[in-house]
């Protein structure tokens, strides 16, 4: 893995996850109460032992590379390890800013090509799962494939939304279409069963999307960026013209879980249902293969006569006299007594208010960080230093799907409430 290269690709404006990007790049929306999107793909390269690592982005990078600067020091000990985020740039021979997946890469081959390394590994911001990538590419090599592309096993309902591959039994890929629907789904088809499903299995999820994730020999790599000067996207372009020319092309089975979180819903449920029990699809509680954070040395967290079930609770917090169900709490997060929270994400804050500072406000009128007093919450994001004040009421009565109120610090997606960063929520407010 000393000659492997990782590649993650920031996305671009993160408009599905708006306003959790409105401040932020997509890879530095926090996840499950202390993480970071950034932390899966980082965590999965340096438990495979892969330690160059860039992060290629364009949008609001601020945030995102103070926390790798944080987080990531891979060269202690003397080592080549890195963790760099690479910002879009305009140069004269460049003046465009990222176009897309591939355009971006393309855009910083130069920086690429000066390391010795015989692989590229490129990955995606903001997807969550656990995977050891050095088994992907060793099975690239032991294949002799060009190319290699990370395969999930899905249904018919799922498949649509995919790039699909049809593959021979042995896994190398014959075809490559674009979410394909119809009678084009229809001839996608694969038997899974001889890729390692069980034959129940394979019968009920016979379709193998692209996860995004490639593995590529250093010289196929270059040759189809240069070769292709106007492709700017990996699915759409890079791999169809890559099959054309008759490289060799040969998935990876990933038969576990995976969750592309780039939309609010998607987001929204995969971090509720870490609190799954006894068993949750993802579980962070993993010591042979961690996630990663910055460490924050904060406090235990600290409850007076709090109720809490199916929750998670970030260190750092305080809860009074409240009421806790199916939520996840970020670090530092300040519950205030006789609230009502269920179903809600409250991603915490980046620092504490003292009761001074907290007395203060009160006396002029403000609203100190976290939720007040007397105050219900239902399905709903809170981000990262919000304000809400007492009896507050947000749960969405009216069952609105879409909604920006910007003016009023709140956005409605999927029918999910989502206060913005930094937000004041009135006293008495409904929403």
């Amino acid at each position: 893995m000393k000659r492997v290269l990782a590649i993650i690709l920031g996305g671009g404006a993160g408009t599905r996850l708006y306003p959790l990007t409105r401040m932020r790049a997509k890879p530095a929306v926090p996840l499950a109460g202390k993480y970071r999107l950034i932390d899966i793909p980082i965590s999965n390269c340096i438990n495979s032992e892969i330690n160059k690592i860039y992060v290629l982005t364009q949008f609001n990078s601020a945030s995102l590379n103070r926390h790798l600067t944080m987080t990531y020091n891979l060269s202690a000990g003397f080592g080549q390890g890195f963790v760099e985020v690479l910002a879009a740039q305009q140069t004269p021979d460049s003046p465009s800013w990222f176009e897309g997946t591939a355009d971006a890469v393309r855009k910083y081959q130069w920086l690429f090509q000066e390391w010795d390394v015989d692989h590229y590994l490129i990955l995606s911001g903001d997807q969550l799962y656990r995977m050891d990538y050095s088994r992907f590419v060793q099975h690239h090599i032991d294949t002799g494939a060009q190319l290699s592309v990370g395969a999930l096993p899905v249904d018919a309902a799922q498949a649509e939304g995919f790039g699909l591959m049809r593959t021979t039994d042995d896994g190398r890929i014959q075809e490559f279409r674009e979410k394909p629907k119809g009678d084009a789904l229809l001839e996608m088809r694969v038997d899974t069963a001889s890729l390692g499903l069980s034959e129940d299995d394979a019968a009920k999820r016979p379709y193998l999307a692209s996860m995004g994730i490639y593995v590529f020999s250093r010289e196929t790599l270059f040759d189809l960026l240069n070769g292709n000067p106007t492709a700017t996207d990996f699915g759409k372009e890079i791999i169809p013209t890559s099959l054309a020319r008759g490289d060799k092309l040969q998935s990876f089975l990933f038969n576990d879980y995976w969750e592309d979180i780039g939309t609010i819903g998607a987001f929204y449920e995969a971090n509720l249902a870490l609190t799954d029990q006894p068993n949750p699809a993802f579980s962070f509680y993993d010591e042979k293969f961690p996630i990663y954070t910055r460490p924050r040395y904060l406090p235990p967290s600290k409850l007076h006569d709090t109720q809490v079930t199916q929750s998670i609770i970030g260190e750092g917090s305080l809860l009074k006299a409240c009421s806790i169900h199916h939520c996840v709490l970020g670090v530092r997060s300040r519950i205030e007594d006789e609230v009502v929270l269920e179903d809600t994400l409250l991603m915490g804050a980046d620092y504490f208010e003292s009761l001074q500072e907290r007395l203060v406000l009160r006396e002029r009128g403000g609203i100190p960080i976290g939720i007040g007093r007397g105050t219900t919450v239902r399905r709903a994001i809170l981000d990262k230093n919000v304000r809400i004040g007492e009896n507050v009421t947000i749960t969405n009565a009216n069952r609105i799907e879409e909604a920006d109120r910007p003016e009023l610090n709140f956005y409605i997606r999927n029918g999910i409430v989502v206060i913005v960063k930094n937000g004041s929520i009135p006293d008495g407010t409904v929403i």
